[in-house]
């Protein structure tokens, strides 16, 4: 079993900031990609952000320059650093990993609520 431990999210003012954390432990050899997706009320789960192994990372365009994702290779844990928030940033958050070798996130957390109040 693969457990996804998060925190990190909350209430804050537009303007404002929060950072997210991921930590992954259970049984897996290695993580690839590690990723933040969001999910707004009635809308469809887009991917936020996400990082490699090596370090690259992929942003959806609407926090480019705002937010930014990185990973500690040694306990894998990720963070999520969110600057300037909108009240638009509002969704619930999901930690996911990629412990393959091909394909896409296998796991997901069970997700942190990030409210922005305008």
């Amino acid at each position: 079993q693969v457990q996804l431990a998060e925190s990190g999210g909350g209430l804050v003012q537009a303007g404002g900031s929060l950072r997210l954390s991921c930590t992954a432990s259970g049984d897996f050899f290695r993580i690839n990609q590690m990723g933040y997706y969001r999910q707004a009320p009635g809308k469809q789960r887009e991917m936020v952000a996400e990082i490699t192994g090596g370090g690259l990372t992929t942003y959806v365009d609407s926090v480019k320059g705002r937010f930014t994702i990185s990973r500690n290779h040694d306990n894998h844990t990720m963070w999520l650093q969110m600057d300037n928030l909108k009240p638009e940033d509002t969704a619930v958050y999901y930690c996911a990993i990629n412990t393959r070798s091909f394909g896409g996130m296998d796991y997901y957390g069970k997700g942190i609520l990030v409210t922005v109040s305008s």
